[in-house]
């Protein structure tokens, strides 16, 4: 089964044949790929892939949901669980149940990211299905044994040019030193400062004190800076030197997924708070305020250090209780919310949105958001840009529906351009893919309209594949 040349271009033929030139001058250009959650351990090792059910299956919740969803159970699927308990731990017989359930994914982002995947990567051109699950798992484990599927290996084969991962402020940058001591490679670095693989500041489980641990990783921010946290300026002093760090480990953005959009700029307020949290002592509205006055004082950070600020609140995580306390975290369990931004964010607008120095780029899950709010806040302050529709939103149609509410008020250039935000290393090029085509349809689509030139055209196609995500998110240097 070969992938079809003009997928996802206009259906009619005039408008196709513009999307299909526009699409052709983007296709060469490098991935950039700046908000994303591959462990960079991978790389560091450049170990071979486990088994396919381990590459593809296991860590993919947008897989295993869509399973979950047909009642099958996160301990047949590998799923490793919260106690330790067994799950299923013959990579075989999880791909079996997987091919044979393959018709679950019809139409959807997965299916079209998988089986570009299975062809452009794996070079296997027939349908998934129970019947030729055992020939897909035969094939796929024969290549993972070889050298050109190195982690490393398909990093250049898949023509990216950065890959930045997503570290909190208590995990270990070991691997990314080790990426930096590594021999650069035509003539660019795999770690550190400008390298291939770049680390992203992401402070989350250190600013939501109703998170279970959040006491001792307070505690633990101490150990690895050497900064007492026991006050409040003292824990923003070891955030400010974790940082550090961090720049040094080649970051240029840190990440922030709060529950909502709330910004408050108090730090008297902010320091009370973090004092009764860690006695023990905050209510619940203060728990939730916490983050709202963090956020103020991470974009002040910003305008200090240079990170580019990345937002994207709207999850209900951990919705599904039974799966959260069965399997843990980030295992396909959290819903999207409607949120607010317009007002939400002002506090923080009010005193960095036109700073020179600060640059944020704001997610959402609430599509209904776009045009309402996301697009007029990116087309009126200096320092805010659209980010890409992300997670529940990534498929070619909510990129089409961004594409057309965004640009009426933010245009082109107060977006930030595509990222995968994937944990599925092997999915990048799929994914870049996707949305390159789903943006040449709609440039082709203002094309035929006469509102744009085919030039015009291309050099936008460009501009969103490449040149605007390696500016905005700091990775031109």
């Amino acid at each position: 089964m070969s992938l079809h040349p003009d997928r996802l271009f206009p259906a009619d033929d005039r408008t196709r044949a513009i999307a299909r030139e526009l699409h052709r001058r983007t296709t060469g250009l490098p991935l950039v790929s700046p908000h994303g959650h591959v462990d960079p351990r991978l790389m560091s090792r450049n170990e071979p892939f486990p088994d396919p059910a381990r590459l593809f299956v296991v860590p993919d919740h947008y897989l295993t949901r869509m399973l979950y969803s047909q009642g099958y159970t996160p301990d047949q699927l590998g799923v490793p669980s919260a106690d330790g308990s067994p799950s299923e731990a013959d990579g075989r017989a999880i791909w079996r149940r997987f091919a044979e359930n393959y018709h679950l994914f019809r139409g959807t982002p997965s299916r079209l990211w998988l089986d570009y995947t299975f062809a452009e990567v794996f070079g296997i051109y027939k349908p998934l299905s129970g019947e030729t699950a055992d020939d897909f798992y035969d094939h796929l484990s024969a290549r993972l044994t070889e050298p050109d599927y190195l982690p490393r290996a398909l990093f250049d084969k898949f023509n990216i040019e950065v890959l930045a991962t997503t570290e909190s402020p208590v995990d270990s940058l070991d691997p990314h030193a080790e990426l930096e001591a590594m021999p650069a490679e035509n003539g660019r670095k795999w770690g550190g400062p400008g390298g291939k693989v770049v680390t992203t500041f992401r402070p989350d489980n250190l600013v939501e004190p109703g998170w279970p641990g959040w006491k001792e990783r307070v505690e633990r921010l101490a150990e690895i800076t050497g900064v007492d946290t026991s006050t409040f300026d003292g824990f923003l002093s070891a955030l400010r030197a974790r940082r550090r760090d961090f720049i040094a480990a080649g970051a240029t953005c840190s990440d922030h997924g709060n529950r909502t959009a709330g910004t408050l700029d108090d730090p008297k307020k902010a320091a009370e708070i973090f004092h009764k949290a860690l006695n023990g002592e905050a209510d619940e509205t203060e728990i939730l305020q916490f983050p709202a006055y963090m956020l103020v004082e991470f974009a002040r950070m910003s305008v200090e250090d240079g990170l580019v600020m990345q937002l994207h609140p709207g999850s209900d995580r951990n919705h599904n209780k039974w799966l959260y306390e069965g399997w843990g975290r980030d295992v396909g369990g959290d819903i999207p919310s409607s949120n607010e931004y317009t007002l939400e964010l002002k506090p923080l607008l009010d005193a960095f949105g036109n700073d020179p120095r600060f640059r944020l780029v704001v997610y959402t899950l609430d599509e209904t958001s776009f045009s309402r709010e996301i697009a007029p806040l990116a087309g009126g302050y200096s320092a805010v840009f659209a980010g890409a529709p992300w997670w529940f939103l990534d498929s070619p149609e909510g990129m089409m529906r961004f594409r057309e509410a965004i640009h009426e008020t933010a245009g082109f250039y107060n977006t930030a351009g595509f990222v995968d935000d994937t944990r599925a290393f092997c999915s990048i090029p799929a994914r870049h893919d996707v949305a390159r085509r789903i943006d040449a349809a709609f440039l082709a689509r203002l094309v035929a309209e006469h509102r744009m030139t085919e030039d015009e055209a291309g050099e936008v196609a460009v501009d969103l594949a490449y040149n605007l995500p390696r500016r905005i998110y700091g990775l031109e240097k």
